[in-house]
């Protein structure tokens, strides 16, 4: 970088040759205080906001506050995704984390609405409404403890492959589970292909997770020539038919790595945010009493012509609404994001240089006691009438 750049970085430490700051990284992680990666940082630093290291086999500078965080994701031209390469490799290299911007605006459009359009929605619904119902029942009926999270999960990939790929059969849904967990653990580990770990097998689950989505959308494509409708349209049929203003279609590679992406996105998530809110809830007899009346009061409403939810009574929960906020923010899903900086660029007064990758801290912004009094309590009325600065609940 030469001395006079070499100056202008933010404080921080590159750490071993080879491993950096990984070591440190995964520690904090598995021991159940993932919190203590960034704040080793602060504690030797100070409160700059901004750090450097050596993360994923890359330099790399760590942005923990919302005002970081928003200018990263805003400035399209100085910034593009820099996702480690195990999860591109992994996730697939036609999908939102490795493509360019032009595509990645073209692609999200394309499949916006049949992913998350009111139309698809209201016609996921009915089988999301029969899941959980059977599944709870199921649960009731066993006559003993159930391991919740697994169970969740399981309901949530059930839910998930029939949004995708509507009447798959148990063999298909089977085989897609035990690919994508195997795939799902090498996501954010070091991408080194040596047998043991657990990078090799990731790598292994995706071919046979791409060879089942492969088979089905094969079946797709040759019962549309045949002129043979399937009956209901799930998510497949429509990447299938969507286009963009210039008639232009998405190929094979690019529907695969789409369903795989939203595959991880939706399943894992919903599973583990679902379980934090619910031990949330039995944690606070009060609040759990509120969300029930809430939701007591919206079944009252339903006309008796009317089977389960609809959109509308979904947007009634506003109290079930702040619940699930203040899980997000307190249990921080996704915890990190990844970018790459195009050119030198100056963020909170440091440099970043060009080509050096950039982690975004979500967990550092929602759990600052200066952006939310008292973060690590769980309180579902700090939403009440509250809109989060941009940059802030991310």
């Amino acid at each position: 970088l030469g001395s006079a750049r070499r100056a202008r970085l933010p404080p921080g430490e590159m750490g071993w040759p080879l491993v950096g700051g990984m070591w440190a990284f995964l520690r904090a992680f598995k021991s159940g205080k993932p919190d203590a990666f960034i704040a080793s940082f602060v504690r030797r630093f100070g409160r700059t906001g901004v750090y450097r290291s050596f993360m994923f086999s890359s330099p790399t500078v760590l942005v923990t506050t919302g005002e970081g965080c928003k200018q990263v994701l805003m400035d399209d031209d100085a910034f593009v995704t820099g996702w480690p390469k195990a999860t591109v490799a992994l996730v697939g290299p036609r999908s939102f984390v490795a493509m360019p911007y032009d595509e990645h605006r073209r692609i999200r459009k394309l499949t916006a609405a049949p992913i998350n359009g009111f139309d698809a929605l209201t016609g996921y619904l009915p089988f999301i409404n029969r899941t959980v119902t059977s599944s709870l029942r199921a649960w009731a009926d066993h006559g003993g403890s159930v391991e919740f999270l697994t169970e969740l999960r399981r309901m949530t990939f059930k839910i998930i492959v029939q949004i995708f790929l509507g009447g798959a059969d148990q063999a298909t849904t089977r085989a897609l589970e035990r690919s994508y967990t195997e795939l799902n653990y090498g996501m954010r580990a070091m991408a080194i292909n040596l047998p043991g770990f657990a990078y090799r097998g990731a790598l292994r689950a995706r071919r046979r997770l791409v060879a089942v989505l492969q088979g089905v959308l094969d079946e797709r494509r040759a019962a549309r020539a045949k002129g043979i409708s399937g009956g209901g349209v799930d998510m497949m049929d429509r990447l299938i038919e969507a286009q963009d203003e210039r008639g232009r279609r998405l190929d094979d590679d690019e529907i695969i790595d789409v369903l795989v992406m939203y595959l991880n996105a939706g399943h894992e998530s919903s599973g583990h945010i679902t379980m934090w809110a619910t031990v949330f809830l039995q944690e606070n007899p009060d609040m759990f009493a509120r969300a029930k009346a809430e939701q007591e009061a919206i079944m009252r409403s339903i006309p008796s012509s009317q089977q389960g939810l609809t959109l509308r009574d979904f947007r009634k929960m506003e109290y079930l609404s702040q619940v699930i906020d203040e899980t997000l923010r307190l249990v921080n899903i996704s915890f990190v994001s990844f970018r790459q900086a195009t050119r030198d660029v100056f963020v909170n007064g440091y440099l970043i240089p060009k080509g050096w990758k950039v982690q975004l801290w979500y967990r550092s912004v929602h759990m600052d006691p200066q952006v939310y009094p008292d973060p690590t309590k769980f309180d579902p009325s700090r939403w009440e009438g509250h809109s989060p600065r941009a940059g802030t609940f991310l």
